[in-house]
């Protein structure tokens, strides 16, 4: 039997907890470091546009200048998670650069 240490893809650190069930059946964990965001994580994603790595290059082939459609087939996901993820990051840099544009605060 071996057992492999489990890092958290958000804090990097080794010093993770099992955090529940996925509604298929498999463990979710979170990082216990004070400096971790609290975000859970599951070990083996079934779906590829799920993982951490899938949505950076989503990014990184979009500011590049792939289309939509281009960034789907290469990475083997759905348009829609592209889309989907697109919107994600829209929405929270747009909350930001309104917080530190914000003349009044």
């Amino acid at each position: 039997m071996v057992l492999l240490p489990i890092k958290c893809p958000v804090c990097n650190g080794t010093d993770v907890t099992e955090h529940g069930n996925t509604s298929n059946g498999k463990q979710r964990f979170i990082g216990k470091d004070q400096t971790c965001e609290g975000k859970t994580f599951i070990q083996d994603y079934s779906d590829k546009g799920r993982l951490p790595e899938t949505k950076h290059q989503i990014i990184e082939m979009t500011l590049n200048g792939s289309g939509i459609r281009d960034t789907a087939r290469v990475l083997g996901i759905g348009p829609v998670t592209v889309i989907n993820e697109l919107k994600k990051r829209t929405r929270s840099t747009r909350s930001e650069s309104q917080f530190f544009s914000n003349p009044r605060a």
